[in-house]
């Protein structure tokens, strides 16, 4: 096993891993930029190192620098976390040649992997289904409207280089088409460094349902069954579940077995994701393959009972599997909502500012996946994932009420989150019934606005009391005002 290990990361999946270096006696080292200094990542490792400005290209994204560090203070490995370089193949590649072990997939299985029109290609010759569409990318507006028209309407433009909703246009006409074929081309420009785009068939009011798999550098393949990811808000996921109900298990194992021949057919090992679109009759097609350790994946770990962050570091360290296939079982149900700073009232901006209090849910079945505390500074150079509670129980019901309860009993002051917003969506018949889809935000939010702002009053009031529990003016007390239908204002009477 190493002794030491740079986390190439920061803010909850730092500190994710962090934990995990602790319980396998591993040397946790952590970088840190100017915006960071103070960030629980980098006090909760047992090294912290400064890597640079505030710009994630002056810091997090800088491959040499990280490399260079990692040589300096004798990491035997590097562990990306997920985003910034977790799938970005040449980075993978000097760490290879550096010495250094990358924990996660060879450079060559990303590769194959990191261009959407490629790994479509690849998995049409393996025998997983694919969305219908180009397997090339669009060079051309005149390419393009030969293609849809081959393809018919409605179709979806996507980035080949990338994920993540970024250069996704869908088109319901050919009148339609240049604008989004130009739109789609920049967005993926700008997020990706490369404008290659390609299509393919919308499938119209489809549930998102990904495998989660993991392999060894023996050739031993395991899943670890599927999770439900349709509520999505700018094609990013807000709630994650495990196992999805709308599986029967005819189709769940149709569904894995194709997600385990996906992972074999580039060579895969470490852990990995397949996503699939599922539609209503319950074909499913694959979408593309996540390279690296998901955000969502304290559900599965709930469900399957194994700590994937710590199989990662055995695998990357050369052992086999812990377990074999018929190990597995479906322990019970998992939910994650993601707490994000933003304003879902307003199209979901980003937020900052400073974590002015953080009261923490507790109980049975509650885990937190954290990257703030008291005084954490929210930075607008990075995403604003705060945290992730996930919980569990036997039921899929039980475990919908037991997150409402998390949720209501979770307190971040100072800055805005989407918590109200989310318990929302659990009292929401779509979701309850477990008959939603990608579209479920879209088509319900306006119903859930109005009833968050009820909703924040109350949460405001319950917030900013316990904050004043903290000041030496212990014996004041809150008063809330109402100054519009929209506006509320809080005050010490």
């Amino acid at each position: 096993m190493f002794k030491k290990i740079l986390i190439a990361n920061r803010g909850e999946i730092a500190v994710r891993i962090i934990r995990a270096c602790k319980e396998l006696e591993i040397v946790s080292a952590s970088v840190y930029s100017e915006s960071d200094k103070y960030a629980l990542h980098a006090r909760l490792a047992d090294e912290s190192y400064f890597i640079g400005e505030s710009l994630p290209s002056e810091s997090y994204l800088n491959q040499d620098k990280i490399i260079q560090l990692a040589k300096a203070i004798n990491a035997d490995a590097i562990h990306p976390g997920y985003g910034f370089l977790s799938e970005n193949a040449s980075f993978i590649k000097k760490v290879e040649e550096s010495g250094i072990v990358f924990i996660g997939p060879s450079s060559k299985s990303v590769e194959m992997m990191g261009s959407k029109t490629a790994a479509r290609k690849l998995m049409k010759r393996n025998g997983v289904p694919i969305v219908p569409g180009t397997t090339e990318k669009i060079l051309s507006l005149d390419a393009a409207k030969i293609s849809a028209n081959e393809i018919g309407y409605p179709i979806l433009f996507k980035a080949s280089a990338g994920g993540g909703g970024k250069g996704m246009k869908r088109v319901f006409a050919e009148t339609e088409i240049a604008s989004a074929f130009d739109s789609a081309q920049r967005e993926a420009l700008k997020a990706f460094g490369d404008d290659a785009v390609y299509i393919e068939k919308l499938v119209e009011h489809p549930k998102h349902i990904e495998v989660q798999i993991i392999a060894d550098k023996f050739g031993n393949y395991c899943h670890l069954f599927e999770r439900e990811c349709s509520v999505q808000r700018r094609h990013q996921k807000v709630i994650e579940e495990a196992p999805s109900s709308f599986l029967d298990e005819e189709t769940r194992k149709k569904l894995t077995s194709a997600a385990i021949n996906a992972a074999k057919s580039c060579g895969y090992f470490n852990a990995g994701t397949i996503e699939f679109l599922v539609d209503k009759y319950k074909n499913f097609f694959f979408l593309e393959m996540n390279t690296r350790l998901q955000v969502e994946h304290p559900v599965t770990e709930f469900i399957s009972g194994i700590d994937l962050v710590k199989e990662q570091m055995k695998i990357a360290a050369g052992e086999p599997l812990s377990f074999k296939q018929d190990d597995l079982h479906i322990l019970g149900h998992a939910i994650e909502c993601r707490i994000y700073a933003e304003d879902p009232e307003n199209n979901f901006l980003p937020i900052t500012g400073t974590v002015e209090y953080h009261r923490l849910p507790s109980g049975p079945n509650i885990r937190v996946d954290r990257g703030i505390e008291t005084g954490s500074e929210i930075s607008r150079f990075y995403d604003p994932l705060l945290s992730k509670i996930s919980v569990m129980e036997k039921q899929r019901y039980a475990a919908i009420k037991r997150m409402d309860i998390a949720l209501s009993d979770y307190l971040i002051a100072g800055i805005k989150t989407n918590i109200t917003f989310l318990k929302r969506i659990l009292k929401n018949d779509k979701f309850i019934s477990g008959e939603y889809t990608i579209d479920l935000i879209e088509e319900d939010f306006s119903g859930v606005r109005e009833i968050c702002q009820n909703e924040d009053l109350e949460n405001a009031a319950a917030i900013f009391s316990a904050y004043l529990k903290l000041l030496p003016q212990n014996n004041k007390h809150v008063k809330v005002v109402s100054t519009s239908n929209k506006w509320t204002e809080l005050r010490y009477e």
